[in-house]
């Protein structure tokens, strides 16, 4: 049983897949690189996770990606070098409204170290790489998985710099079994609700909870665009059958939803579960992101401004390959307004909990 190797240890993504992979038995050990910061909180999940899984360990190795070698001692490095079969790169900096230059040393420079040291990994059957749908930045239409072109524009650092580090990782294909995963916008678990923050269509509940003593709550701007929202339990469950089969070495994979909702009705839907009525009216998306542009307002509803620049958006992600693949373990990606009814439970028990939510810059 080889090795699992992982980067964006104790993230929320990172964790639940540690989880299924020793539920699914494909390793009983997983080395973890961990930035020193984050140590306390990874050997606290760490533990949590072996409390549930008598048996299997985690090992915590102390690095960091934007460092050469991921700032792992040579004498480390080559104690599991060889034991390593399958390494998972999901340490990135996921925020919208994050500045350029720290989008770029964590996610481009810090891909760039992480390709290197797979290259050193004499026994590596598979490195996959988790990238993002929103690569495709301001393109329309339908975006496939065979393609990475380079768009007009992006909307943000975040897109931007994911795009740069997809091309890098593309780039290896040829040298290293490698797959590239890009999901959709992630939400929490279909059947539990459960997340780790508030963030993407969270942001919608947040405007909602804030304004829903008006009489009247209105529809935001009008819009033909589809969103593209996932659960958790489906990306997890569909990137850990991925990690294991051939057919997917060498490809790049939509883990998006293949039937997506309007954000109208993803939006109406929300109204009606948190507040037992519909929207009515229209307030202009022009007058929202004037609004939006006063800090004190955005902190308040705790919307960041980016957001709005996806309600707009028509696109279509083209996601056969990874049907192909994920129907050998009948995957299927959950409907997202049938099980909208977990999530917003699962936002209200905890929304004012500080920790769920992100800063609004």
């Amino acid at each position: 049983m080889g090795i699992h190797f992982f980067t964006g240890f104790p993230g929320f993504i990172t964790s639940q897949l540690v989880q299924e992979i020793f539920r699914k038995n494909y390793t009983d050990h997983i080395y973890v690189v961990v930035l020193t910061s984050e140590i306390p909180k990874a050997e606290q999940v760490s533990q949590q996770i072996m409390d549930n899984f008598p048996g299997r360990k985690i090992t915590i190795i102390e690095g960091d990606i934007t460092l050469t070698n991921l700032g792992i001692s040579p004498e480390i490095f080559h104690y599991f070098a060889d034991k390593i079969e399958v390494l998972w790169h999901l340490a990135a900096v996921y925020d919208l409204a994050v500045r350029k230059e720290v989008a770029w040393k964590v996610n481009v420079e810090g891909t760039l170290n992480v390709n290197e040291f797979v290259k050193l990994l004499p026994n590596l059957k598979r490195y996959i790489y988790f990238s993002t749908a929103y690569v495709a930045g301001k393109r329309e239409g339908v975006i496939l998985e065979t393609e990475l072109i380079r768009p007009e524009g992006f909307r943000n650092y975040y897109e931007e710099t994911k795009f740069e580090a997809e091309l890098l990782v593309d780039e290896i294909k040829s040298i290293v079994p490698t797959t590239i995963i890009r999901p959709g916008i992630v939400r929490g678990n279909s059947v539990t609700g459960e997340t780790q923050k508030f963030d993407g269509p969270y942001f919608f509940l947040n405007m909602i909870d804030k304004i829903k003593f008006m009489p009247v709550i209105p529809y935001v701007g009008h819009t033909t665009a589809f969103i593209n929202v996932v659960p958790i339990d489906y990306v997890i469950e569909s990137a850990v059958l991925i990690s294991q089969e051939r057919e997917a070495e060498g490809k790049t994979l939509h883990l998006t939803d293949p039937n997506p909702h309007p954000v109208s009705e993803v939006y109406r839907m929300m109204v009606k579960q948190m507040t037992n009525k519909l929207p009515r009216g229209r307030i202009p998306l022009s007058l929202t992101k004037k609004f939006l542009k006063i800090k004190n307002v955005r902190k308040s509803l705790g919307v960041e401004i980016e957001t709005l620049d996806y309600l707009t958006w028509n696109a279509y992600f083209d996601c056969r390959e990874s049907k192909k693949i994920l129907s050998k373990g009948k995957i299927k990606c959950p409907d997202f307004l049938q099980t909208m009814q977990p999530m917003v439970k699962f936002y209200n028990k905890n929304k004012h909990i500080k920790e769920y939510h992100i800063e609004i810059k």
